[in-house]
């Protein structure tokens, strides 16, 4: 028997980034890749998620260097930062954490962000705001 599919989750940080490079392609003339970057979304990350929800590697396998970066990681919840992972899929570089199964629910991935690979950094300040 075939293991339940998880539920994939867009998390509001996620839509605005989205509309971010939205609104980037437009600007720059090139509608056409967000829609493709749609299509992927649908057709190929968000199925693969849902069958192999720990595809992407762990966040912290290459730990950044910075004092703010760690800073930040260190502000987050206990398990937190442990929990990160990322997906590169074509020229875009997803941060999501997968939430286990209970006797309720099945596991559930929630795509936390959304960047271009070449994109300096994902913005936790604004992910995880202080409690």
């Amino acid at each position: 028997m075939a293991d339940p599919l998880c539920r994939v989750e867009l998390t509001p940080s996620f839509l605005e980034h989205l509309e971010a490079i939205e609104a980037f392609l437009v600007e720059a003339d090139a509608g056409f890749a967000f829609e493709d970057l749609l299509s992927e979304l649908r057709a190929t990350v968000i199925p693969n998620l849902q069958r192999f929800p720990r595809i992407g590697r762990r966040y912290l396998a290459h730990p950044p260097q910075s004092a703010e970066a760690l800073a930040q990681l260190a502000s987050l919840a206990l398990g937190a930062p442990d929990a990160l992972r990322e997906y590169l899929h074509g020229d875009y570089l997803m941060l999501y954490t997968v939430v286990d199964a209970s006797a309720q629910a099945n596991a559930c991935v929630y795509l936390l962000s959304i960047r271009h690979h070449r994109k300096l950094s994902f913005d936790f300040a604004k992910l995880w705001p202080a409690a």
